[in-house]
């Protein structure tokens, strides 16, 4: 079989009679050249099936058309066995398996958040002309995944202290970078962030309002997240501006599993009046364990969350929580770091968007 030769820009100019640079103006800015000319030209275009090289523009534009997006490893730990179907030996799967409803429940669960600020991120970068690449650091204690992505894309977002800050840095002299999440620390990144301890501090005023002289107790993230921290600090701060005792906080790590393992806890010291968790995943697993044993939501003890993922809305009894704009966090980040591109001078900006408070039946004591 015989492979025609794909056409190149040479073969356009000459058919259209025009220079390869009016070529390229036309098919880049169409609008800069005289109709008539257009015209000729893109019916040399078509006449040809000329498609432009994408890798030739780029290496002329020093611009590979393509945003890296980099998470970390947050499911590192899935050691579910892997499909091989390569090596099956042509024997056929069962079409399906029975198991206890809610064994799978935990699978992946740390990712919703992140899965809707990817979509949004996906969005924004189809309509503004780019491809998004995304790394998740799975076992990458050097960073080498993100190392890698640098050099493969026009500027990069990250989520806050993904990266450490001397590889963020440095990455940053070869490319435009964007922070998700957390407040700027005196750095020269583009930050895309929310109102964390603002919102949190609201969140926490209407919980005291509910139990009085009750105690309260915060269920932390990891200490090294911004967001995980500055929402404890939100919830700190209300407290003490109420004339109250400082909250206890118990940590865990944002899975709905780490939500079970502190409700247990408090099973056994003490179930208090109020539990604030600082994401939705492990205020859903404290109500898991809290139904079991019998502990009602809200009449023995209130139950808040932070996201807002579609979980809290199903939950019995849905859930207080504190709605993230994940999607638009996402797509706001690709704008802002679309922007950088052109105008690589400019001051570095802060993007902070809004948050909405949602009071459900969770954090709601009967009159």
């Amino acid at each position: 079989m015989t492979v025609s030769r794909a056409a190149t820009v040479y073969d356009v100019a000459d058919r259209a009679g025009v220079s390869i640079a009016t070529v390229s103006r036309v098919l880049r800015s169409p609008e800069a050249v005289r109709p008539v000319t257009r015209e000729r030209v893109l019916d040399a275009v078509a006449a040809l099936g000329y498609v432009p090289s994408g890798s030739a523009r780029g290496l002329a534009e020093r611009r590979t058309g393509v945003l890296g997006l980099y998470f970390p490893g947050f499911d590192a730990a899935d050691d579910a066995p892997a499909l091989d179907v390569l090596s099956a030996g042509g024997r056929a799967a069962p079409p399906f398996t029975v198991v206890a409803d809610g064994a799978d429940a935990d699978a992946h669960t740390s990712m919703l958040f992140l899965d809707e600020v990817l979509r949004g991120a996906e969005l924004e970068a189809w309509k503004q002309g780019f491809v998004l690449m995304v790394g998740v650091g799975r076992d990458d204690p050097d960073r080498s995944t993100v190392r890698d992505m640098a050099g493969r894309v026009d500027g990069l977002m990250v989520l806050a202290r993904s990266v450490p800050d001397d590889v963020l840095a440095n990455l940053a002299r070869r490319i435009p970078v964007v922070v998700l999440s957390g407040p700027p620390r005196g750095d020269h990144y583009d930050h895309v962030t929310v109102s964390n301890a603002e919102a949190m501090g609201e969140l926490t005023r209407h919980v005291l309002s509910q139990v009085g002289d009750g105690d309260v107790v915060f269920l932390a993230g990891p200490a090294d997240s911004p967001d995980g921290e500055q929402r404890r600090e939100g919830v700190t701060a209300a407290v003490a501006a109420a004339g109250r005792a400082p909250v206890d906080v118990i940590r865990g790590d944002f899975t709905r599993a780490s939500g079970r393992r502190a409700a247990e806890e408090l099973l056994r010291t003490g179930v208090p009046s109020a539990l604030i968790a600082a994401n939705d995943q492990m205020a859903l697993g404290a109500l898991d364990v809290f139904r079991a044993a019998g502990v009602l939501v809200p009449q023995d003890v209130l139950v808040t969350g932070f996201d807002g993922i579609e979980a809290t809305a199903l939950s019995v009894p849905p859930l207080t929580t504190i709605r993230q704009p994940m999607i638009e966090l996402g797509r706001a980040a690709v704008q802002v770091l679309a922007r950088r591109l052109e105008q690589r001078d400019a001051p570095p900006l802060t993007a902070r968007l809004p948050l909405r408070i949602l009071l459900r039946e969770s954090s709601r004591r009967a009159d």
